[in-house]
């Protein structure tokens, strides 16, 4: 078992507390692109899954003008790790930027998570983005139940809806008659999970970026509302 950080964006941490609050509607996956992707000009004319050790691989032969080849993808989370969220965070105000970095802050002093929205008491410092967040301030802890590479496109309907996707019950009465209440946060406009979540790839990823039908990998999580060491002191 291994422990990794993992940056999400607020509306994501959103998710992840609906689902630790009311099960199953929430985020339970998270796609990120594969470090490697195929060449360009290379068509990929066959995939398999091969397991090593107790994770799954994609094999890939490849064609190209000098014949077949293949390659393993390497997948670095593996079933059975742990991944502490990173977030937008603030402390106290008396923390002065570029001379109190995060990770000269005492351990357990006050922290606001910028995923609960504006705060309403207290002085903090301006926002600090998720990439600097020490371990110890990390709230949440996704305990990863699989591990799976795939093509982009090939998500579905059920995989579409653990990303986190919602069906809007305050759409406007026009958007459910002709079914277009699927979304995410700010954007529910669409007629199945799986149209939704195209949109919030290209949201986050810029236009086209679904279009290019990457590879990916996809991790299935189970989330805790508790900081990581936290968790391994009761075990």
């Amino acid at each position: 078992m291994a422990d990794h950080p993992m940056l999400y964006s607020a509306p994501m941490v959103r998710g992840l507390i609906r689902e630790t609050q009311t099960p199953w509607t929430g985020k339970r996956q998270t796609r990120r692109l594969c470090k490697d992707q195929p060449p360009a000009g290379v068509s990929i004319i066959r995939k398999t899954i091969r397991p090593m050790g107790q994770e799954p691989f994609h094999a890939f032969e490849r064609r190209t003008m000098y014949g077949n080849y293949g390659g393993d993808v390497p997948v670095k989370i593996k079933r059975g790790d742990r991944i502490w969220v990173r977030e937008e965070f603030s402390g106290p105000s008396c923390y002065r930027p570029k001379i109190d970095p995060p990770t000269s802050w005492p351990v357990g002093c006050d922290i606001w998570y910028w995923a609960d929205g504006n705060p309403s008491y207290g002085d903090w410092t301006k926002p600090k983005r998720s990439m600097h967040m020490p371990r110890w301030m990390s709230r949440i802890t996704l305990i990863v139940t699989d591990v799976r590479v795939e093509r982009l496109q090939d998500i579905s309907r059920e995989d579409a809806i653990a990303e986190g996707l919602v069906k809007d019950a305050l759409a406007p009465a026009l958007a459910v008659d002709m079914g277009c209440d699927w979304g995410f946060e700010g954007d529910h406009r669409h007629g199945s999970p799986v149209s939704a979540y195209a949109a919030l790839w290209d949201h986050i990823n810029g236009d086209g970026a679904w279009d290019a039908n990457p590879w990916v990998v996809a991790y299935t999580f189970r989330p805790i509302f508790q900081n990581i060491d936290q968790i391994a002191r009761a075990a």
